[in-house]
């Protein structure tokens, strides 16, 4: 049994998320709710019963109130949620069907982007068993890039795992940004989650997964988890045994934060002591599960439904 206080504390944004299922265009309402991949990945975990930690900078603006009623209402400690006076950004999304998505940001010098060292607690960094960012979080400002770093220095120091997904988007940062962020932060590395489709292109030269796992493994990243869309799947590196989780449903609705949201339920895993491939089978449940859903966290399972799954289905 742990010690610690929390088994994952997440570093990253909090976006307003605004949702439909119809196209932007003809949309009369739209749904509020809330997102960001690091956030996402934090409410993961916690409905899988997780002691989970969110640290970010939030705006002192009408939907302040919102969202942190929400992140209490689901357990999530907030004590190191910074308010300011910088207003919280958006997204907007729509997805009329698997193959159909429309996807909008508006986070140019929003709240999280005051995250800084300043927000980074040793003593609580210390408290967790896992800490984690992305690449998402890096890009919001030169001082959540220092955060990030200076908070996996101290896990580092202290025996706490890390994990980091550059969660790359054009949308968001470009590829030779995604390289710098990843080369700052892959030496203080445990964990690590990538996307074959638009991690491993932007980041490395190199084609073969298998090459860019044993790459990754020459410089300590001791597990590497890469999700491969066209062999529906996810390769699981511990140590340099690989195996192979396929997707738990290709009948998906909007695949949007699937991403963050294995990542959760992976973390969460790995800290109450499922091994790194039985965490990836139960990642992949929960994944596919909030992927038959719109938007990024009101469709994330909770866990009796997701270990129900794995504890009596094989796929």
């Amino acid at each position: 049994m742990s010690d610690k206080r929390f088994d994952l504390i997440t570093i990253g944004e909090s976006l307003v998320e605004f949702s439909t299922n119809q196209k932007l265009s003809d949309a009369e309402c739209l749904h509020k709710y809330y997102g960001g991949d690091s956030l996402v990945a934090a409410i993961a975990a916690r409905r899988l019963n997780s002691n989970v930690g969110f640290i970010t900078c939030l705006g002192n603006d009408p939907f302040k109130n919102f969202m942190l009623k929400h992140w209490e209402n689901e357990g999530l400690n907030t004590e190191h949620v910074r308010v300011t006076d910088t207003p919280n950004g958006f997204y907007i999304v729509s997805r009329t069907d698997v193959h159909d998505k429309e996807f909008m940001y508006y986070r140019k010098k929003i709240a999280p982007s005051k995250l800084s060292i300043e927000d980074i607690d040793e003593e609580y960094i210390k408290s967790a068993q896992i800490i984690y960012a992305s690449g998402v979080t890096q890009s919001l400002s030169l001082g959540a890039r220092e955060a990030v770093k200076y908070a996996f220095k101290i896990a580092r120091e202290n025996g706490v795992i890390t994990a980091y997904d550059p969660n790359y988007s054009s949308l968001i940062s470009t590829p030779d940004d995604a390289k710098e962020y990843f080369n700052e932060i892959a030496p203080l590395t445990d964990i690590l989650f990538m996307s074959a489709k638009y991690d491993t292109k932007s980041i490395f030269d190199i084609e073969s997964l298998e090459n860019i796992i044993k790459h990754l493994s020459d410089i300590g990243i001791q597990t590497v988890i890469i999700k491969s869309g066209d062999e529906k799947g996810y390769h699981v590196s511990n140590q340099g045994n690989i195996n192979f989780v396929k997707f738990y449903t290709e009948n998906v609705v909007d695949t949007t934060s699937s991403g963050d949201a294995f990542n959760g339920a992976f973390l969460h895993s790995v800290a109450n002591g499922y091994s790194i491939y039985e965490s990836a089978k139960i990642a992949s449940i929960d994944a596919g599960l909030q992927a038959q859903g719109i938007g990024a966290i009101k469709s994330v399972p909770f866990h009796d439904e997701v270990f129900k799954i794995f504890n009596t289905e094989d796929f």
